[in-house]
C-alpha cells in the first residue's frame, strides 16, 4: 500500500495520561510520529493534537477509529497536506559578525522572511514559518557562514474545507441537559434481564 503524509487532528478532554494512552495507539503498531503538536483550541477545557505521520491511508483510518475510542477523545480527523493549511516555526542561531559583515546574507534571510528575534554580541537568532522543505533551505543557505544551531516546532494546521470542529462544540455546549432521566436505550437482553 501507498504511504503518505497525513495529519491527524484530534480534539480532546484536557486529562492527564491521554498523551500516554495515544502514544501508545501509535507504537503497537510501529508507526513513527514525525510531529506532535498539543495546544487548547478555541473552546476552553477542550485540547487539540496535531500529529504527522507516514502511512497509508487504510492504516490511517483504523488508526483514528482507534483513537476515537479514547474516552477523552471528542473527535479525530485525518487529512493529507492538499486538505489543510499548515506551518512549522523554526528557529536560526547564527554568528553575528558574520551577519553583519555579509549584505548578501541580510537580503537572503529577507528573501526567506525570517526576522532577528535576539541580538547579541555574539550571535543572533532569526524566526521564520512555513513548510518544511522552506525551512530546511534556509539552513542549507545559513550553515555556510556559520549555522550554530538550529531548531524546528512541531506542525499547526487548519484543515481547509470544514467549518471545523468549533461549532459542534458550541452547539453541544448550548445543549440543555433534559428534565427527566432517560434509561439507557443500548442494553443488551441479557442485561435487561438481569436487572429486571
Amino acid at each position: 500500500m501507498l504511504k503518505q503524509e497525513y495529519t491527524i487532528t484530534v480534539y480532546t478532554e484536557n486529562h492527564i495520561g491521554l498523551l500516554n494512552r495515544i502514544a501508545i495507539l501509535f507504537s503497537r503498531r510501529k508507526i513513527n510520529v514525525e510531529s506532535l503538536n498539543t495546544s487548547p483550541s478555541e473552546v476552553e477545557g477542550i485540547h487539540r493534537f496535531t500529529i504527522v505521520i507516514n502511512e497509508s491511508e487504510d492504516t490511517v483510518k483504523k488508526l483514528v477509529r482507534q483513537i476515537e475510542k479514547q474516552v477523552e477523545v471528542l473527535k479525530a480527523y485525518y487529512n493529507t497536506n492538499e486538505e489543510i493549511i499548515w506551518q512549522e516555526l523554526a528557529l536560526y542561531k547564527v554568528p553575528t559578525d558574520e551577519i553583519a559583515e555579509k549584505v548578501k546574507v541580510e537580503r537572503l534571510l529577507r528573501e526567506y522572511g525570517a526576522r532577528a528575534v535576539v541580538i547579541r554580541k555574539d550571535y543572533t537568532i532569526f524566526e521564520t514559518s512555513g513548510h518544511r522543505e522552506e525551512t530546511d533551505k534556509l539552513v542549507e543557505v545559513l550553515e555556510p557562514i556559520g549555522l550554530i544551531e538550529f531548531v524546528r516546532s512541531a506542525r499547526v494546521a487548519i484543515i481547509k474545507d470544514s467549518k471545523g470542529f468549533h461549532e459542534k462544540l458550541k452547539e453541544f455546549e448550548e445543549t440543555e441537559p433534559g428534565e427527566e432521566t432517560v434509561e439507557n436505550e443500548f442494553l443488551d437482553k441479557k442485561d435487561e434481564v438481569f436487572t429486571m
